[in-house]
């Protein structure tokens, strides 16, 4: 349930009717925009008289929410939410490039990559320490040495990091990690959503390679309803009866997510075709489908890599990437 309020409701007004409806048992969202307030109600809401509510003078409305993810809706906070890392501001008009290699491999490797990966205009920094890999004899990452050398080459370049959490345990091994990343077998632990929840680090959430967008948002609601409202949702390609392509890019579901909820959105490109050279259409048609950011996979011997080398760009051809989503997003800004 929401209570839009009119413009000239005071402080004092507000705070007394948050009051009141806590002392109900309600959880209470406060959003505050340029022309309303809205304060939103999580919890048992059968319990409160609507009509009594809408007949209060500084309530202009008051709706019930049939979605069943209260939160992450934007009918509870309309404005979009801007995610603050390290200096950076990802959602609203802002939009990020994020490069980096699948997959850790050693200090040098991640170092030069995240150098030329910033050159050519990405400001965070990816790369997999940890590695959910469907074969357990596959590479499976260099686990806590690979966020030492992330953190290496945050050092040297002055690029935040983002890379994959696994296990509910390694949450202290993270502490230093700018963004934590839940990838997309991971996307309905909800023991663990649940435990990054209570954290404030920004969160990015992939969608799960089976789920549709509602359930992408409820597990975005699981580490909001636990405190941490810093989410950025990802779309990174879901499993259909298509052979060609590693996933299928569902780029509708940026425009959709959009306009479901005031979360930032990404795409990752690289996870959803699994082959290089369709990167790059496909990072233009996300920039196009108005998606706050990027993320792609970029390493400087594809050929050799140890983990997801056919879906790697070089860092040449990120930056002829690069490049031509800048020219899109002038054409966006227009």
């Amino acid at each position: 349930m929401i209570a839009v309020l009119k413009p000239g409701a005071t402080k004092e007004q507000i705070d007394n009717l948050t009051a009141w409806l806590e002392g109900r048992g309600l959880s209470v969202h406060l959003s505050v925009g340029e022309f309303h307030t809205i304060i939103g109600l999580i919890g048992d809401t059968s319990q409160v008289d609507t009509e009594l509510l809408e007949g209060l003078d500084m309530v202009e409305s008051v709706k019930r929410i049939s979605e069943p993810f209260k939160s992450a809706n934007r009918k509870f906070h309309p404005d979009d939410t801007v995610v603050e890392v390290a200096g950076l501001k990802i959602g609203g008009k802002n939009f990020h490039m994020i490069a980096g290699p699948c997959s850790v491999e050693s200090e040098e490797q991640i170092t030069a990559i995240a150098e030329s990966v910033r050159i050519s205009g990405a400001t965070i920094l990816r790369g997999g320490a940890f590695k959910p890999r469907t074969s357990p004899y596959d590479f499976q990452g260099l686990r806590a040495e690979g966020i030492e050398f992330l953190l290496e080459a945050k050092k040297r370049t002055g690029m935040p990091i983002v890379t994959e959490i696994m296990n509910v345990n390694h949450i202290p091994i993270f502490e230093e990690v700018d963004i934590i990343q839940v990838g997309a077998r991971n996307m309905q632990n909800f023991e663990l959503l649940k435990e990054l929840g209570t954290t404030q680090k920004p969160i990015l959430l992939k969608r799960g390679l089976a789920n549709n967008m509602q359930e992408l948002l409820m597990s975005a609601e699981y580490i909001m309803a636990s405190g941490n409202h810093n989410v950025i949702l990802c779309e990174r390609g879901i499993r259909t009866f298509e052979t060609y392509t590693r996933n299928t890019l569902d780029l509708s579901a940026v425009p959709m997510l959009k306009e479901l909820s005031h979360l930032p959105v990404v795409v990752d490109p690289s996870h959803a075709c699994g082959i290089a050279r369709l990167v790059e259409p496909m990072a233009m048609a996300a920039a196009a489908a108005g998606a706050h950011g990027l993320m792609i996979e970029v390493h400087n011997d594809p050929v050799n890599a140890l983990c997801d080398g056919a879906q790697s760009v070089t860092p040449e051809q990120f930056d002829e990437i690069a490049g031509k989503v800048r020219k899109i997003r002038k054409v966006m800004e227009q």
